[in-house]
């Protein structure tokens, strides 16, 4: 069943039988407005017109306690006193988007009379209900414009993706096979804070549950998968059936398989490894880890939770035919031309942001003392985008964005055998480099060529997290300021 979104339009009983069906048809029309504009796999529901506190307290109610509903779109038809949302809006706990319409686009200038403006009373009827929002500090998008609008549309599918990756975030389980590389700080951090915060929950799984997964995969389902593989991908001759070194695909196979199996088990969407804690594995998972991902699981390497279930929440808001994928800062480009960012892993890189045919390969991994690993290769398609991490600064989580433009390399890689992203960052890889660095940012992100920066925005407004943009309008004296601005905002707040 498709997630939906609650819509309830506010009135009250002063307006009589007559003027409130007239409120509820035209709510309808509304509606049937807003979803042909809709985006978004989510059904948007008309849930009625509510004229009074009780009403109101119980529909907040039931869109929280919903399992279907991932947020609720409200509007004042005509003036409902907002005295009557106080109870209800203290108890909603979903996603709350204030659309500010009316259910004409024109005034009649030559027929208008106060029967239309009795009815027609959005205009100050929304900016009553806003008040009480406010005061209350309910965390809210407010969207302006009449329901045919197209820029009323693309703001409603940026906030329903959001509503996805609040409520991905909400209900998220992620296993983490083996620790955090030793000594590292950026990608640990408070697994409990994390859980008040956004609702994950963070398990630790011994390797050695990966290993025995491995070991419980028979040679015939993993050569069944060497098959798939072979169908979708372009396979090098070594690893293909007779080859050399199929056997090594195999394996990669049954890493495949038994991720999958223990990750279903156990409910988790997001997961991590670690190639300081491999155990008895033969290899790194590299190409398992990618064909997960472009199932739309989270995944960082090294234990890195916080980008695992980052790479999930953003691939849940990821609209379709759009990729989203781990990613890491690896080195740069200062020059000649403009300055670039290389960015790859040892091995797991989605495909979801390639539109090239991936090239399954098998090369030595200089690190973590295992066989050769299988890994698909391939580029990035150019593509705006941005880069997204999750860091945990102390006191809070910070949400970090960087408008960016991936691009095509300067040259070929032939010698490069891993997965990669090239891109340009906004305003200039100088600033925007400083300005990471000044936020705490992670040097593991989450890359989307797909989910809008408003998107992350709307997620997290819901999360109630901090969240800082380097785009093109960037400087670094201005970035500062607002750093310090959020820090002494953050800080009184969490006192209040």
């Amino acid at each position: 069943m498709a997630k939906q979104l609650w819509f309830y339009t506010g009135s009250q009983d002063l307006y009589g039988p007559e003027t409130l069906q007239q409120v509820d048809e035209q709510s309808k029309v509304v509606v049937q407005q807003l979803v042909a504009g809709l985006e978004a796999p989510v059904e948007l529901v008309f849930r009625g017109v509510i004229k009074n506190p009780d009403a109101i307290r119980r529909a907040m109610k039931d869109a929280t306690s919903s399992d279907d509903c991932v947020g609720v779109i409200t509007w004042m038809h005509t003036f409902s006193p907002a005295k009557m949302w106080i109870a209800g809006l203290e108890a909603l706990g979903k996603p709350l988007l204030h659309l500010h319409t009316q259910a004409g686009q024109s005034l009649p200038w030559s027929t208008i009379d106060m029967d239309f403006m009795n009815l027609n009373q959005a205009a100050h009827g929304d900016r009553e209900y806003a008040h009480i929002v406010s005061r209350i500090n309910v965390p809210r998008k407010i969207v302006v414009g009449h329901p045919t609008d197209p820029q009323v549309h693309e703001r409603l599918n940026a906030w329903a993706y959001a509503t996805f990756g609040w409520d991905t975030s909400q209900h998220l389980k992620l296993a983490r096979f083996g620790d955090n590389m030793r000594y590292v700080a950026v990608t640990d951090g408070d697994k409990v804070s994390a859980q008040m915060q956004f609702g994950m929950s963070i398990e630790s799984l011994g390797v050695n549950t990966l290993i025995a997964g491995v070991e419980q995969v028979s040679d015939a389902e993993a050569e069944a998968l060497t098959t798939e593989y072979e169908d979708r991908y372009d396979v090098v001759p070594d690893l293909r059936k007779g080859g050399v070194r199929h056997d090594s695909l195999v394996y990669g196979a049954k890493i495949e398989i038994a991720l999958r199996s223990i990750l279903t088990a156990g409910g988790f969407t997001a997961f991590t490894s670690n190639f300081e804690d491999l155990g008895t594995l033969r290899q790194l998972p590299g190409l398992a880890v990618q064909r997960l991902m472009a199932d739309g699981y989270g995944f960082a390497g090294e234990g890195d939770w916080k980008t695992a279930a980052t790479v999930r929440i953003m691939k849940s808001m990821t609209p379709a035919g759009g990729g989203t994928s781990f990613m890491e800062d690896y080195t740069y480009h200062f020059g000649p031309g403009t300055p670039k960012i290389l960015g790859a892993h040892m091995l797991e890189v989605c495909p979801t942001i390639t539109d090239a045919k991936p090239r399954i390969e098998i090369h030595p991994l200089g690190i973590g003392g295992k066989e050769d690993p299988v890994r698909m290769v391939f580029t990035a398609k150019p593509a705006a985008g941005r880069v997204v991490c999750i860091t945990d600064i102390g006191d809070r989580f910070r949400i970090i964005s960087n408008e960016v433009k991936i691009v095509a390399p300067n040259e070929d890689l032939p010698k490069l055998p891993v997965a990669r992203a090239v891109w340009e960052p906004e305003p200039s890889l100088v600033t925007s480099a400083e300005a990471w660095m000044l936020a705490g940012g992670s040097h593991h992100t989450a890359l989307t060529n797909a989910v809008s920066l408003e998107t992350i925005e709307d997620f997290s407004r819901m999360a109630k997290v901090e969240h800082v943009i380097i785009d093109a309008d960037t400087t670094i004296r201005q970035f500062r300021k607002e750093l310090q601005w959020s820090a002494a905002y953050y800080r009184l707040a969490e006192r209040l």
